[in-house]
């Protein structure tokens, strides 16, 4: 039986707001009709978390996937990893990527999560954190929401994505106004997540990031694929005024000078992906010892003087 609850955030005037999450939700809803045409990012951060899974020797028993834009056989897949009984959960802020939904669908903001406290021992979510205005807050109430022992297992666009692109618009827009305006979204570092994970009090965090590097004819086509996913520009402070068509080739102009496929004409756009695991604490796992606590010396493990490290 399908179930669906609206769950949204409330608003205070010390919200943060870095990204218009309602054009976001616009634009999202207009890349699902035609997603399974530009989702290839989406495959290939998808295959890695698929590749993490049977590695884990957990059973998992509830568990809750936040985000749309999955492949069609994703749930299938997913459900081939737990066991028979396993109750299965999709959040997501409509349901766009979900006209026929596989399990239950609660319908929300990704940056509000209506579940109880130590709901899920597995939580999944595939490149929907990098553009959730408070970020900390969302893995705090991750972490709450997971079992004692409970693991996140999440993607998310790291800071080295589209940075060529970035340049060559700021340029452009140097160029032809004087002055220079966000137009691609800011990216949390391999770094940034550590500390987040840390922050939010998971256990054992794992951080790890790829850059995928993609070749396009011109920079439109880039945009094009960025339409497709429902990625394009959703900062609140964007400038929101026409801009005319000189900025986007003087934009290009750059692009195609600066950062071209070597012996090709085409050029290069890098799209990093991080990959995070994080347990909710529980008093198995691994702790560090005290420090004081060691029973060998280091010199004594490196067969060494200890006046000579």
């Amino acid at each position: 039986m399908v179930v669906a609850i609206t769950a949204m955030p409330s608003s205070s005037p010390n919200d943060i707001h870095v990204f218009d999450r309602e054009t976001m939700a616009l634009r999202r809803k207009r890349a699902a009709t035609n997603f399974a045409d530009y989702d290839f990012l989406f495959r290939w951060a998808e295959e890695r978390i698929f590749e993490s899974l049977p590695v884990i020797k957990r059973d998992f028993k509830n568990v809750l996937v936040i985000g749309g834009r999955y492949s069609a056989d994703f749930f299938t897949r997913l459900q081939s990893h737990l066991s028979a009984d396993a109750t299965l959960k999709i959040y997501d802020r409509d349901e766009s990527f979900y006209p026929h939904p596989p399990h239950t669908l609660v319908t929300g903001d990704e940056e509000v999560l209506p579940f109880a406290q130590e709901s899920f021992d597995l939580i999944l979510s595939n490149l929907n954190f990098h553009n959730v205005n408070d970020l900390p807050g969302l893995l705090i109430q991750i972490r709450k929401s997971l079992k004692p022992d409970g693991l996140i297992i999440g993607s998310l666009f790291g800071g080295e994505t589209l940075f060529e692109l970035r340049e060559s618009l700021t340029q452009g827009e140097l160029q032809t106004k004087g002055g220079a305006s966000p137009r691609v979204h800011p990216f949390a570092t391999k770094q940034d997540m550590g500390a987040l994970l840390q922050r939010a009090g998971y256990n054992l965090p794992v951080i790890d990031s790829d850059i995928v590097t993609v070749t396009y004819e011109n920079m439109f086509k880039l945009m094009a694929d960025l339409r497709g996913m429902g990625e394009t520009n959703i900062i609140a402070a964007r400038d929101k005024a026409y801009v005319g068509k000189r900025l986007f080739f003087e934009a290009a102009a750059h692009y195609a000078a600066n950062f071209a496929e070597k012996d090709t004409d085409r050029i290069e756009a890098s799209f990093e992906v991080i990959f995070i695991h994080g347990w909710a604490p529980h008093e198995s796992q691994q702790k560090p010892l005290k420090p004081g606590s060691a029973q060998t010396r280091m010199a004594d493990a490196l067969g060494t003087d200890e006046g000579k490290l």
